[in-house]
């Protein structure tokens, strides 16, 4: 377990699910990303997370991104996969995989539409933990579950269950975060989910972040981390500015229809999004491309 909490660093990417014109998964450009990370200087790879549409996915194409990606990984970074879902045998089912593929961790966002107490969320995470044999990355994301983990739980399963090792944090309200690492204390990986907070995360010991941005700046959000981690703050807190545009765009008309029309514009996926996602409108075109055509992303092709 400690082998993992130092390596469980910096920018860990969560790829988006490129898919064919037909809606069937593009296992190819699957691989592609990945290899485009791992020369670009990412920190690890998620899938299957927010940014891959989990929930417009079946138990059987989740499966099988999982094991696409390990396969076109091979151990050269950290992997990471989201395996949660609402429904506790099915959340199991997905993380035991992710095991079996000699995963990392696994991401496992808090079960959402039930909005279960903070004894149901414990009792939750508890059961998952002893059911499986990996380390865990709890998933705090109250705009899309409806509730959230508040520290004092996280600090209870942090103290209670030994293959709980983490959380990614996406509450916006930074306090949160704080009153986390007050519970936990320095051995806790705290990763950013939201982008405007991965710097200000770094400055009171978060271990990284999982920040949809890096599909498009890859190398310039995992600078980021290795910059604070040098010392250099202040080229870290000029990169988070610079970020500060693209990192609000990124999120128009809900993650990952943005980050998919950009990728898309530079030839590296296809449009393609499940229902009930929509594409990007022409208003929200507008907007996006005048923040990327500031980080030219709009003229270069991986």
């Amino acid at each position: 377990m400690s082998d993992v909490r130092s390596r469980l660093r910096g920018s860990i990417v969560p790829l988006v699910t490129p898919f064919h014109p037909d809606g069937e998964i593009d296992t190819q450009s699957l691989g592609e990303l990945i290899e485009h990370h791992v020369t670009q200087g990412s920190h690890g790879i998620s899938v299957t997370g927010t940014t891959g549409e989990p929930g417009a996915l079946t138990l059987s194409e989740r499966l099988h991104v999982l094991s696409s990606a390990a396969e076109a990984l091979r151990g050269r970074l950290p992997f990471v996969p989201g395996t949660g879902t609402h429904q506790l045998p099915e959340t199991i089912t997905i993380t035991r995989h992710a095991a079996e593929l000699g995963a990392d961790a696994a991401l496992v966002i808090v079960p959402y539409y039930a909005r279960p107490t903070q004894e149901g969320l414990y009792a939750w995470y508890s059961s998952l933990a002893e059911a499986v044999d990996i380390p865990i990355l709890m998933y705090n994301i109250p705009s899309r579950t409806g509730v959230e983990l508040a520290p004092e739980t996280v600090g209870r399963l942090f103290r209670d269950v030994p293959n709980i090792i983490g959380m990614k944090e996406a509450s916006p309200d930074f306090a949160h975060a704080n009153f986390v690492l007050r519970e936990t204390g320095p051995e806790f990986l705290l990763f950013s989910g939201l982008e405007a907070l991965c710097f200000p995360l770094l400055a009171i010991g978060g271990a990284g972040f999982i920040s949809v941005t890096a599909n498009l700046v890859p190398r310039e959000i995992a600078r980021m981390y290795e910059a604070v981690r040098e010392g250099a703050w202040d080229e870290a807190r000029d990169l988070h500015f610079r970020l500060l545009d693209l990192n609000d765009v990124v999120l128009t008309e809900t993650n990952p229809t943005a980050v998919k029309w950009l990728m898309w514009q530079q030839g590296a996926i296809g449009p393609t999004l499940r229902a009930p996602l929509a594409p990007l409108s022409r208003a929200g075109q507008a907007r996006v491309r005048k923040a990327a055509e500031s980080w030219n992303l709009l003229e270069e092709t991986r």
